[in-house]
C-alpha cells in the first residue's frame, strides 16, 4: 500500500495532491489486467495523460502565477504556492514513471499478445521500409518545416502540447558552435502510422520515428550531432478581463488566442536527451527546472486512444452495453402527455439520452409550444439538440439559449454553436459577466386547453449526446408548476436584471445554494445532538470548500453518520477521532465517469433528497450559476435511495480514503464481488426485458 509522502499540517488535504491521487486511481485501472480488457486499459492510460495536461495547464499554472505575484498565503492544508509546486513535482514525476512502467512492461506486451505491435525503425522489414520511404516522400516531407536558430532567425514559438524534435547540427568541415534546430511533428497527420504486415497482425510506427529516420533530408549540408523529442505544456489560465470587455464573445476569442503565449509550465523530454540540448531548451523556453519530465517512452500517450478506436477488436473491450429505453416513454408518441402524468427520472448512460433529444425535437415542431429556453455548457460536435433549437426558431418559436462561452477548452466549439443558433433566429445569451452558468435546465412553454403549461428538464450533467454514453448522470422531467415558475425566474435572471426574490422549489448559486446546504447539514447535527437518528449521504465529484467541510466536521462531532461518495478531489480528512470519526469517504473509478450529484438527508424521518449540477467547491457555490432541485415523488425518492445503497455497496471499483490520504481497496474477504455500474446496467436491461423490449 502506498504511503503518503508529505507531512500533513492541518485537518485538510491539499486540493492539488488530492487530484493527483484521483489520477492515480485512473492509472490503477490502466494497470488492472484482472478486471479490465487490454483495450480498456489502453484507454485509461491515454486518459491519465490528457488529465495531466489539463492539470498542468490550469492548476499548476495558477500556482506559478500566485508564486510569481508574490502571493505566499497557505492553502487550507497549510502549504504555500511554492511548497505546493514542489510537492506536485515530486508526486507527478513518480506518477509519470509509474505510467510509463505500465506502458512499457504491461500495455506493449498485452497488445503484442493480440498481434498489435509498435515497431521502431530498426525493427522494419524490407517491405515496411519501402512503405515508409514512399510515405515519407509523398505525405510527410511536404508538410514539414525545419527551423534553425541563428543570428538572423530567433527561437520559434513552440505551440502548447505540440510534439517537436530538437536537433543539434554542425556544419560539415566547420568548427563553429553547434546550431540548434527543430521540427514540429505535424498534427495534421495521424501520429500512429499503420505498416504493411502479415494477415492477422497490425504493425504501427510513430510519425516522429519516421521523421527521425529521414532527418538528414531536412538539413542537407549539416551533420546531425544529436536529436530528441520534446513537448511543452503552457499556462492556458491567462485571465479573462470580463469587466473591461464590452463584448464577451470577442473577449473569449481573444482569450483563446492568448493561450499560445503562456508561460511554459512543463517540459517533457525524451529519455536520454543530451544535456547540451536540454540546456538550450530550458534557456530558450524559460522553463523552470522542476518542470522538466524525462520520459522513458513516447511523449504524450493520448495517441493510444487511436488503438482503442480500432475496428474489429470489440473482444478486447468491455462487453457492449446498449443504452436501454426509458419505460415511461416507450410506445408513447406525445412526450408532453407522458410528463404531465408524473415526474420521470432517467439514469444515464444506462438509459438512453433519446428522450431528452426527443423532448426538444417535439417542442420545436409542436404548434402548441410557444417558447423554449435552455442552458448549454458543453455540447457535442454535431449536436442534435442545437439543430432542434435552430429548427424551433425557424418554425417561429421564441427560443432563448444561454451558451456558456467560458466552458474551459470548449470555448471555440461553443462559439460556433452560438453563431449557428443566432443565424437561425434564436436569442443567444453569452453567459454572465463574472459567473459561469453551469446549471443544466430546459424549459418548454406550451399553450394547452386550460392555459399556459410549463415542462421542465433538469439534470446533473450536460446536454451532450456523446458524453451521455459514458458519464453517469441523472435527469428529471416534470410538469410541476412550481418547478416551471422557478425555471422561468432563473431564465429571466439570466437574460435580464430580474432578481430571484422568491423560489418555490429550486436553490440557485450564488444566491441561496450555500446557505441551503449549511442549513441541511446543521439540521442533521441538531437532530443528532437530540439523540435522534441523523444521516447524510452525498455523491459528488469534488469536495474542496472549507466552510462545507467544517460543517460536516461539526455534524460528525454531533453524531451524524456521514457517507461521502467523492469521485475526485477530497480535501476532507475522514476518520480522525473527535473530528471526523463518523465520516467515511469512498471513491468509485470504473468503466463510466461518475458525474451525478445526489444529496440525501434523513431529516428526522422526513427524508430529503436533491440532485444538482454543483459540487462542494467554492467555484460552484460562489462563482457559478448552479441549481439544486428536490426529488419529491415517493417512487423516485425510493429509487434514488436504492441507488445510493448500491454505490455504497461497491467493492470492486470503490476505494476508501483513510485519514492519511491513502485510498485503500475494500476488503472483499467473505463478501461478494460487487460492481455498481454493472448492477445498474443489468437492472436497466431486466426492466426493459420484463416488458418485452
Amino acid at each position: 500500500m502506498k504511503k503518503l509522502e508529505y507531512e500533513l499540517k492541518r485537518n485538510y488535504f491539499n486540493r492539488e495532491l488530492s487530484w493527483l491521487e484521483f489520477n492515480e486511481r485512473v492509472l490503477n485501472e490502466a494497470c488492472n489486467s484482472s478486471q479490465n480488457p487490454i483495450f480498456e486499459r489502453v484507454k485509461f492510460l491515454s486518459i491519465v495523460s490528457s488529465n495531466l495536461d489539463e492539470f498542468f495547464m490550469v492548476r499548476v499554472a495558477s500556482l506559478f502565477d500566485q508564486m510569481l505575484a508574490g502571493f505566499n498565503e497557505p492553502d487550507i492544508a497549510g502549504f504555500t504556492p511554492r511548497e505546493q509546486i514542489n510537492l506536485i513535482s515530486v508526486r507527478a514525476y513518480r506518477m509519470v514513471c509509474d505510467q510509463y512502467n505500465c506502458y512499457n512492461r504491461s500495455i506493449i506486451l498485452g497488445l503484442k499478445k493480440e498481434k498489435i505491435i509498435f515497431l521502431k525503425p530498426e525493427d522494419l522489414n524490407d517491405k515496411q521500409k519501402g512503405f515508409v520511404d514512399e510515405f515519407y516522400k509523398n505525405t510527410v516531407y511536404p508538410v514539414l518545416t525545419p527551423m534553425v536558430v541563428d543570428r538572423s532567425r530567433p527561437f520559434p514559438l513552440v505551440l502548447n502540447k505540440s510534439l517537436n524534435i530538437a536537433i543539434l547540427l554542425e556544419n560539415k568541415g566547420d568548427e563553429e558552435e553547434p546550431v540548434f534546430a527543430m521540427v514540429q511533428v505535424p498534427s495534421v497527420l495521424e501520429r500512429l502510422v499503420e505498416l504493411p504486415s502479415k494477415e492477422g497482425k497490425k504493425c504501427f510506427i510513430l510519425l516522429e520515428d519516421i521523421i527521425k529516420m529521414y532527418i538528414d533530408t531536412l538539413f542537407t549540408g549539416h551533420n546531425i550531432i544529436t536529436m530528441a523529442c520534446y513537448r511543452i505544456t503552457r499556462n492556458t489560465d491567462q485571465g479573462l478581463d470580463e469587466e473591461e470587455a464590452e463584448d464577451l464573445l470577442e473577449a473569449i476569442q481573444q482569450y483563446i488566442k492568448k493561450r499560445k503565449w503562456g508561460m511554459v509550465i512543463r517540459l517533457e523530454i525524451e529519455h536520454g536527451m543530451e544535456p547540451d540540448l536540454l540546456e538550450i531548451l530550458i534557456d530558450e523556453l524559460e522553463a523552470p527546472r522542476e518542470t522538466v519530465y524525462e520520459v522513458k517512452g513516447p511523449l504524450d500517450l493520448t495517441f493510444l486512444m487511436k488503438i482503442h478506436s480500432l475496428p474489429e477488436y470489440n473482444h478486447l473491450k468491455y462487453p457492449v452495453h446498449r443504452q436501454q429505453p426509458v419505460l415511461e416513454f416507450w410506445g408513447r408518441e406525445d412526450i408532453f402527455e407522458v410528463i404531465s402524468e408524473k415526474d420521470i427520472l432517467i439514469h444515464h448512460p444506462y438509459h438512453s439520452f433519446e428522450p431528452v433529444m426527443e423532448f426538444v425535437r417535439q417542442a420545436a415542431n409542436d404548434p402548441k409550444v410557444l417558447a423554449i429556453k435552455q442552458t448549454l455548457y458543453r455540447v457535442s460536435g454535431n449536436s442534435p439538440i442545437v439543430e432542434a433549437l435552430a429548427q424551433a426558431a425557424e418554425n417561429g418559436k421564441q427560443v432563448t439559449v444561454l451558451v456558456e462561452l467560458k466552458a474551459r477548452f470548449d470555448e471555440q466549439n461553443n462559439i460556433i454553436w452560438a453563431k449557428r443558433l443566432e443565424m437561425a433566429g434564436c436569442h443567444v445569451i453569452y453567459g454572465l459577466v463574472g459567473l459561469k452558468t453551469h446549471c443544466k435546465i430546459l424549459l418548454v412553454v406550451r399553450m394547452e386547453e386550460d392555459g399556459i403549461k410549463r415542462y421542465v428538464h433538469l439534470s446533473t450533467g450536460n446536454y451532450n449526446d456523446i458524453t451521455a454514453r459514458f458519464y453517469t448522470d441523472i435527469g428529471l422531467f416534470t410538469s410541476n408548476p412550481y418547478f416551471g415558475a422557478d425555471a422561468s425566474a432563473i431564465f429571466n435572471m439570466l437574460s435580464g436584471y430580474s432578481r430571484l426574490n422568491r423560489m418555490y422549489k429550486l436553490d440557485v448559486a450564488p444566491v441561496t445554494l450555500r446557505d441551503r446546504f449549511k442549513r441541511l447539514i446543521r439540521q442533521e447535527a441538531e437532530n443528532a445532538s437530540r439523540r435522534k437518528k441523523a444521516r447524510i449521504i452525498v455523491k459528488i465529484n469534488s469536495l474542496v470548500d472549507e466552510e462545507i467541510i467544517n460543517e460536516l466536521y461539526d455534524a460528525s462531532n454531533a453524531g451524524v453518520e456521514i457517507d461521502l461518495l467523492v469521485r475526485g478531489i477530497c480535501c476532507l480528512r475522514p476518520g480522525i477521532k473527535g473530528l471526523s470519526d463518523n465520516i467515511r469517504v469512498k471513491s468509485i473509478v470504473g468503466r463510466y465517469l461518475e458525474h451525478s450529484r445526489i444529496f440525501y438527508f434523513y431529516n428526522d424521518g422526513e427524508e430529503l433528497i436533491y440532485l444538482s449540477s454543483a459540487d462542494w467547491m467554492g467555484r460552484n457555490l460562489d462563482r457559478r450559476v448552479e441549481v439544486l432541485f428536490p426529488v419529491e415523488d415517493k417512487e423516485l425518492v425510493l429509487r434514488l435511495k436504492e441507488m445510493l445503497k448500491v454505490y455504497l455497496k461497491d467493492s470492486e471499483k470503490g476505494k476508501m480514503l483513510d485519514m492519511n490520504g491513502n485510498y485503500i481497496k475494500i476488503d472483499r474477504r467473505g463478501k461478494e464481488n460487487f460492481n455498481c455500474q454493472d448492477y445498474f446496467y443489468n437492472e436497466a436491461v431486466k426492466k426493459a426485458q420484463s416488458l418485452g423490449l
